[in-house]
């Protein structure tokens, strides 16, 4: 597997102004999480230690995809959290991880 053709995308939903509203829109954002995972396009998602919000690990798309995926998360739409997404080019990976990586990106 190429490494310089991979990037992974870090995202961290760290709680907005609107926190207080996480149980309005819970469903729709765990759906907005089943959904990236049913797709390829996330790794895993959860929650960041000590109740700071949450942590998504995207692969197998773009930075303007993300952006606009992220964009449509239920509680980036509504101010539970904002998003912050980070690009990584890996220069080194476990075996595993390689092989997971190449795999992504498409459905199962």
């Amino acid at each position: 597997m190429n490494l310089h053709s991979t990037t992974v995308f870090i995202v961290f939903l760290r709680f907005g102004p609107n926190r207080a509203q996480a149980g309005q829109w819970m469903a729709g954002h765990q759906q907005w999480i089943q959904d990236g995972i049913a797709d390829g396009s996330f790794l895993l998602a959860g929650s960041l230690n000590q109740a700071k919000g949450g942590l998504v690990i995207a692969v197998g798309t773009d930075a303007a995809a993300l952006h606009a995926r992220v964009a449509q998360d239920p509680f980036v739409v509504h101010g539970v959290v904002t998003a912050d997404i980070h690009a990584v080019a890996p220069s080194f990976m476990a075996q595993g991880l390689s092989a997971l990586l190449a795999g992504c990106g498409s459905a199962a």
